[in-house]
């Protein structure tokens, strides 16, 4: 696993559901992971490896030391914003493309698309280039990747509409967001959840 990983990060890599992640490795809130601990990835089998005591699934090693401190409050995340001004030039697919793309101008501002705490803040995920993760509640997260510069801190609590980046190329080749809103874990399409523009 990458420095600065974070039980969340790791879900989110990996299409798992945080809360169903943590409860398969026996972690508590708030869901902190400590350098050298081993999880197991998939949730149904690392639940029957926990029953047999031989763990057989995949596994993941934690690197660094990464607590994330957020309260468990659920954040209402019924109205949702638009995370950029830019037109969206790729859509949702569910296959490669786990989310939607926007394009802008560098450093037009990215906003929080509903309140919530961040609870990842780099480029350790490949494919995002610089990236956030924002918990909105116990049902949903959403992502916004390859900004040019991140203005909050894993950690921080956010609002609707917050300025939380600036709009970049991070680990791509053209300016844009890209953004996904993720329910349990599993990518939907953000423009089932967006107001209409």
């Amino acid at each position: 696993m990458l420095s600065g990983d974070t039980l969340y990060s790791i879900a989110f890599r990996y299409g798992l559901d945080y809360k169903r992640l943590a409860a398969a490795n026996d972690i508590p809130r708030p869901y902190t992971i400590f350098a050298g601990q081993r999880l197991l990835l998939e949730e149904a089998t690392a639940i029957r490896a926990q029953a047999s005591a031989e763990p057989r699934s995949q596994t993941a090693v934690v690197k660094r030391k990464s607590p994330v401190t957020t309260s468990d409050k659920a954040v209402a995340a019924g109205s949702w914003r638009w995370p950029a001004t830019g037109r969206v030039v790729r859509r949702f697919d569910g296959q490669l493309q786990k989310g939607i793309d926007l394009a802008g101008n560098r450093g037009a501002p990215v906003v929080a698309t509903a309140a919530g705490s961040i609870v990842y803040a780099g480029s350790g995920i490949a494919g995002y280039g610089l990236m956030l993760i924002v918990r909105h509640n116990d049902e949903y997260l959403s992502a916004y990747g390859h900004n040019e510069r991140l203005l909050v801190r894993e950690g921080d609590r956010v609002t609707a509409g917050q300025t939380i980046a600036e709009l970049g190329s991070s680990g791509t080749d053209s300016v844009k967001l890209h953004f996904e809103i993720r329910r349990r874990g599993k990518p939907i399409d953000p423009l089932d959840l967006l107001p209409k523009r």
